[in-house]
């Protein structure tokens, strides 16, 4: 059976552990707390070589929509304000936001659709849509597409 490359988004507890530390010796790798392959390898547990292995097969999931178009689907409280304060905190976040889709609300809830480009975005992917589901009125906010 032949088996094209492709991309998966997994759980990083559902990782293998290596996958998680190699991510985290690129992290220290680029942050300058470690200088060198070596160090970052030695300071997260694992060989050099297991670092080689797979440095170019292991990309947080922020890293791959950093200056990209990211499309976010949001359920939101149908409350006054609501939509107006999770778009002060996204903007916040350094996002430039280009599309809004706000679905006619039901129950009490609306669904809102929302495309930004990252390229700005001084937060990491996870951080954002943590401070977006913490908006007054954010049900839930999670990427739909990127």
């Amino acid at each position: 059976m032949n088996q094209s490359e492709g991309y998966f988004i997994v759980q990083a507890s559902s990782m293998p552990e290596i996958f998680r530390k190699v991510a985290q010796a690129k992290r220290l790798l680029e942050t300058g707390e470690e200088t060198t392959v070596n160090g970052a390898a030695h300071a997260v547990g694992i060989s050099r070589s297991a670092f080689y292995k797979y440095k170019d097969a292991v990309r947080p999931f922020q890293d791959m929509l950093h200056g990209r178009i990211v499309t976010f689907q949001t359920l939101l409280r149908d409350e006054p304000g609501v939509l107006s304060g999770l778009l002060n905190v996204l903007a916040g976040t350094g996002i430039n936001i280009l599309t809004i889709n706000q679905n006619i609300p039901v129950n009490g809830c609306a669904v809102v659709t929302i495309t930004a480009e990252t390229s700005q975005m001084h937060l990491t992917l996870e951080e954002m849509l943590q401070a977006a589901a913490d908006s007054t009125g954010v049900i839930r906010c999670e990427v739909l597409a990127g």
